[in-house]
C-alpha cells in the first residue's frame, strides 16, 4: 500500500486490543488496514517490537473488584462463540476459575460478596470442603475458595489475534504485516511509517500495547513493567491427574500471589502449566528497555520463586521441564485503560493492568468507536 493510496482508518498494534478493534470496525463496514508485525520466531536476536500475546494460557472469569472491568469481561466473554464462529478458530475452554486465600489474612471473602452482588455464579469451599472439592491442592487448612463454573476458565491469546485478524479480514480489513515505526498527524490525515513505506491514513488507533507511548514519542502517564512467566513440561501421567484443574488466582501479599493456569497443550505438542506473580515492579522505561527485556529471556530470580509457589500449592507436582518466558504489563493511576482521542486523527487504546486480555474484544470495540467518536469519558486520555 503506497502513499498514493490513503485509507479511512488505520489500527496499530495487531495484537489483542488492535485486531479486535480492526473486525469490529471491519464489520461495521469501515475501510481498515491493521498494521502489525508477526510473532518473532526468536526472541533473542529479534531486534523488532514484542507482544504479549505471545503464548496459550490467560485467565478468564467474569468477577474482577472493579465494575467496568467486570462489564468489559461481561461483553467480551460473550462474544467469544461469535469470534470462533466468525474465524474459525478455537482459542477458549470453560475450565473455571478458583479464587483462592487463607480465610484470615487475605480479603478473599470480598470475591463471593462481590459475585453475590452482582448475580456471577459461584460455589464457595472452606478447608475440607476446598480439598474434597479440588483434591490436587496441597493444603487447604484455613483456606477459602470461591469458584466460578461457567463463562470462566482461559484462553489463548495467541488463538485469539489469530481468530480475530482471520475475522478482521473476512469482514474486508487489509493486513499489514509490519511495524509501525512511526506516524506523523497533519492537516489532511496521518502517515505512518513501516519498513516497506508509507501508510496514508485519514484517522488512527494506536493500540500497541507496552510500546504505544514510545511509538507516539510522548507520555501518557503509563508505567510499562516487566513479567516474568514460569512454564513447566509434564508427562501424561500428571496432564490426566490434573485434568479437572480450574485456573487458578492465589489471594496474598504481593510476590506470594501467583496466578495459574491448569496443564494447557502448547504448539510444541507438549502440555505446560503456566504460572506468573512478580514480587517487585520494574519499569521499562524506553523501547530499548523492552527490547533488552525480552531479548534476555526473563527473570530466573522470579521463576525460581514461581517454582517454590507451585510445588507449595500442588499436591505431588512432578514435571519434566522448567521453561522462563518475558513479558510485559502497562499500569496507570486510575486502573482503567486508556481509550479515547489524543487530536483530531489519533486516537488510543492500551493499558492492560495484567487483566485485559480476556476482555480485549470489547476494549478494541470501544477504540474503535472512540475512533469514530463515541468516547466513554472515565477512559478518555
Amino acid at each position: 500500500m503506497s502513499a498514493s493510496q490513503p485509507i479511512k482508518l488505520a489500527v496499530i498494534g495487531r495484537g489483542l486490543i488492535g485486531s479486535a478493534a480492526a473486525r469490529h470496525l471491519s464489520k461495521m463496514g469501515h475501510e481498515v488496514a491493521l498494521i502489525g508485525p508477526d510473532e518473532p520466531a526468536d526472541f533473542a536476536r529479534h531486534d523488532g517490537v514484542f507482544g504479549s500475546h505471545y503464548d496459550e494460557g490467560r485467565i478468564t472469569r467474569v468477577y474482577d473488584p472493579q465494575a467496568l472491568w467486570r462489564q468489559m469481561n461481561r461483553a467480551a466473554i460473550s462474544r467469544y462463540g461469535e469470534i470462533a464462529a466468525e474465524s474459525g478458530v478455537e482459542f477458549y475452554r470453560e475450565a473455571g476459575a478458583l479464587h483462592v486465600g487463607d480465610s484470615e489474612t487475605t480479603d478473599v471473602a470480598s470475591v463471593g460478596k462481590v459475585c453475590a452482588d452482582e448475580g456471577i455464579p459461584c460455589e464457595a469451599y472452606q478447608d475440607a470442603a476446598l480439598a474434597e472439592r479440588f483434591p490436587f491442592l496441597k493444603s487447604t487448612a484455613g483456606m477459602l475458595g470461591f469458584f466460578e463454573p461457567g463463562d470462566a476458565g482461559y484462553i489463548s491469546p495467541r488463538r485469539l489475534v489469530r481468530a480475530q485478524t482471520i475475522a478482521a479480514e473476512r469482514a474486508g480489513a487489509r493486513i499489514i504485516a509490519e511495524p509501525a515505526l512511526g506516524i506523523l498527524e497533519t492537516g489532511t490525515g496521518v502517515t505512518i511509517r513501516t519498513r516497506s513505506g508509507s501508510v496514508q491514513a485519514e484517522r488512527v488507533l494506536v493500540a500497541a500495547g507496552g510500546h504505544t507511548q514510545s511509538l507516539l514519542g510522548r507520555s501518557l502517564g503509563f508505567t510499562v513493567y516487566r513479567r516474568t512467566v514460569a512454564l513447566f513440561r509434564l508427562g501424561a501421567a500428571e496432564v490426566q491427574r490434573l485434568a479437572g484443574m480450574p485456573s487458578m488466582r492465589c489471594l496474598g501479599p504481593k510476590g506470594d500471589n501467583p496466578y495459574i493456569l491448569p496443564p494447557i497443550l502448547y504448539p510444541d505438542g507438549h502440555s505446560w502449566l503456566k504460572l506468573g506473580g512478580d514480587p517487585v515492579d520494574c519499569r521499562l522505561d524506553s523501547e530499548a528497555d523492552i527490547k533488552d527485556w525480552f531479548r534476555s529471556g526473563g527473570s530466573i530470580e522470579v521463576a525460581d520463586r514461581l517454582q517454590t509457589q507451585i510445588l507449595d500449592r500442588i499436591s505431588d507436582l512432578k514435571f519434566e521441564e522448567r521453561r522462563v518466558v518475558p513479558c510485559m504489563t502497562t499500569y496507570g493511576d486510575t486502573g482503567l485503560p486508556s481509550i479515547g482521542p489524543l487530536s483530531e486523527r489519533v486516537t488510543v487504546a492500551f493499558g492492560c493492568y495484567g487483566k485485559s486480555a480476556k476482555c480485549s474484544d470489547e476494549l478494541g470495540r470501544l477504540g474503535g468507536m472512540a475512533l469514530l467518536g463515541e468516547v466513554r469519558a472515565e477512559l478518555a486520555p
